[in-house]
């Protein structure tokens, strides 16, 4: 009988990290920058969007939601403080912070607020639905916009990238895992738990997982190396 030979599977690549220094380097600056911007301001806003449909939020929003009730602040304050904390977590997983890292603490939360102050509430649990479904995937669009400009993640998304680095897991899945276990964590804090936080818990992970490798900026390696993410299987 003729041998059967095994062919190995191909090796996933994984794009080489960038520290502060080579992302400010790396080029595109004019493409990069403004992305990386309305990226930030746009993931507060569809935050806020959630918010405002009153049918739940997304899981970290829950977190933030039952942080500012418990600590009588502002969701944007609670906002900030939680990415700080976050940050901690860094440690332990070798995340290499950036401008989008400073950007995200900076903005998201501010930006969350000013679109409360001018988003009107929804009359009626059509126009509720529109603010669900539009927020949802305004979430996914502008977390991989602002991840695919290349200059570092925002705390909590440090901890998927992270994640993903470490365990080689594809990002919906480790984005799922995270949704869910900070909804809950929310929840017992006090926030606010509805349909749609399961929705946006089992949805953004696939929805920023089909965004990114759409919206990543191609830099080459200065190295020769070739471009630094050559495919949306990590970010």
């Amino acid at each position: 009988m003729p041998r059967v030979m095994a062919v190995p599977a191909p090796a996933t690549h994984h794009p080489p990290r960038m520290n502060a220094y080579a992302q400010l380097r790396a080029g595109r600056t004019a493409r990069r920058v403004p992305q990386l911007l309305l990226g930030l301001a746009g993931y507060g806003a569809a935050v806020m969007m959630l918010v405002e449909s009153g049918l739940g939020t997304a899981s970290w929003s829950v977190l933030t939601d039952g942080t500012a009730k418990s600590l009588g602040i502002s969701f944007g304050w609670a906002t900030n403080l939680i990415s700080l904390l976050v940050l901690l977590a860094w440690i332990p997983l070798r995340e290499l912070p950036g401008l989008g890292t400073v950007l995200n603490v900076a903005i998201v939360g501010f930006a969350a607020d000013a679109t409360a102050l001018v988003l009107p509430a929804p009359r009626g649990t059509a126009a509720a639905l529109a603010y669900l479904a539009l927020g949802l995937v305004a979430l996914g669009f502008f977390d991989a916009l602002y991840l695919g400009a290349q200059y570092g993640s925002g705390p909590r998304d440090g901890i998927m990238t992270g994640l993903v680095r470490l365990t080689r897991l594809p990002v919906a899945a480790v984005r799922t895992g995270i949704e869910v276990s900070v909804a809950g964590l929310g929840w017992l804090l006090g926030g606010t738990l509805g349909l749609g936080t399961v929705l946006v818990a089992l949805c953004t992970g696939p929805l920023v997982g089909w965004f990114l490798p759409r919206l990543t900026v191609r830099l080459a390696a200065p190295s020769g190396m070739g471009p630094l993410v050559q495919d949306g299987s990590q970010p």
